[in-house]
């Protein structure tokens, strides 16, 4: 990166970068935080403006991919597909153009939004921007400890049958090896159990925070699904369905506008999707197509609106840590959300329809 002049052609490869990551680290807020802390202030005192750093990094994950996904996850098993075939063959593909698409409406939307609000580069406010300075206890990190974060993945995909393997290998039990190996990594580097298995409470402490809001998000989805179907609502859609001739594309299309304006309300991938993907295996089968057909558009699509929301918690935080409007970031993700879009929509009837 340090050997990029132009600060909007910087905040194109930052958003590569920051892609790439999104696979290994399958947490909206989670990775955002993560990029506050690197990259943000790597891309202050290149010249980038603080509101285009944000726009960036609030866009960090706008799809839920990859196996270690909660969403990606649901819609695997909800189509009898598995989680890595659904991430290599249906996912990746995908993921790959709209993402190399985006990073050039990130650097034409920013800079015209930096335009537009006049934004002039200050050498002599830097270091109020960017924050603190990287300490000599954050450089005695061993290098190799950044292959930690991919071990998940590769356990996942090479026991699979993408890698022709006989072997299964699910998300937990991949989770649980790498956690090990983690544990193995900073024994060698401590040579102290004790402050390495209290550094391991931190893992089971902030488990439990997110299990708090995902297994509500869980209930309440299943709650809502449930009270669709028992109302008679399933039903009726169905049959409206039916007598309207509704097929696929039409399917796709409200129903990818429907979770795209849930998730945006909700300020929530997980809450829209779970409260739909128990919904979708009827509706596949009254217009008489696979399941996969009908949830993988509807999945992706739903994390652009999450991405769009002033209210989604990575985008609340990361506005916190910079000290400015969630509102002012939404307005920065919101235009090359729906670009993003719009590129799914034609995308998927292009090549998966």
């Amino acid at each position: 990166l340090k050997l990029i002049k132009s600060p909007y052609v910087l905040l194109g490869a930052s958003f590569l970068v920051s892609q790439i990551m999104v696979i290994f680290v399958p947490s909206h807020a989670g990775l955002a935080l993560l990029l506050m802390v690197t990259l943000y202030p790597i891309l202050i005192r290149s010249g980038v403006s603080p509101m285009s750093a944000l726009g960036v990094i609030g866009c960090a994950q706008f799809v839920d991919v990859g196996p270690g996904s909660g969403n990606a996850i649901l819609a695997a098993q909800t189509a009898g597909v598995d989680v890595s075939e659904y991430f290599v063959y249906y996912q990746l593909p995908l993921f790959v153009g709209v993402v190399i698409i985006l990073t050039f409406v990130h650097m034409f939307v920013q800079r015209w939004w930096d335009k537009r609000e006049g934004w002039v580069f200050d050498p002599n406010n830097i270091q109020t921007l960017a924050g603190a300075k990287t300490t000599e206890q954050d450089k005695k990190v061993p290098k190799i400890y950044a292959i930690l974060p991919i071990i998940p993945l590769f356990l996942i995909i090479f026991f699979s049958k993408v890698a022709g393997s006989h072997i299964r290998m699910d998300v937990v039990t991949a989770m649980v090896i790498s956690t090990v190996i983690a544990i193995i990594f900073e024994l060698i580097r401590l040579r102290n159990f004790r402050d390495v298995l209290a550094s391991f409470k931190l893992f089971f402490e902030g488990m439990g925070k997110i299990l708090v809001s995902v297994v509500s998000l869980i209930v309440c989805g299943e709650f809502f699904a449930a009270g669709l179907i028992k109302s008679g609502f399933m039903g009726t859609l169905i049959t409206a369905a039916n007598d309207a001739g509704f097929g696929l594309a039409t399917m796709v299309i409200v129903g990818g506008a429907l979770v795209w304006l849930f998730s945006f309300i909700m300020g929530s991938g997980n809450a829209a999707f779970f409260s739909f993907a128990p919904l979708l295996p009827n509706v596949a089968h009254v217009i008489g197509v696979p399941i996969i057909q009908l949830i993988f558009p509807l999945q992706v699509i739903l994390g652009f609106g999450r991405a769009s929301s002033p209210i989604t918690g990575a985008i609340v935080a990361i506005s916190g840590l910079a000290g400015v409007s969630p509102f002012q970031v939404a307005k920065r993700t919101f235009i090359p959300m729906l670009f993003g879009t719009a590129i799914t929509y034609i995308a998927y009837f292009l090549f998966w329809y």
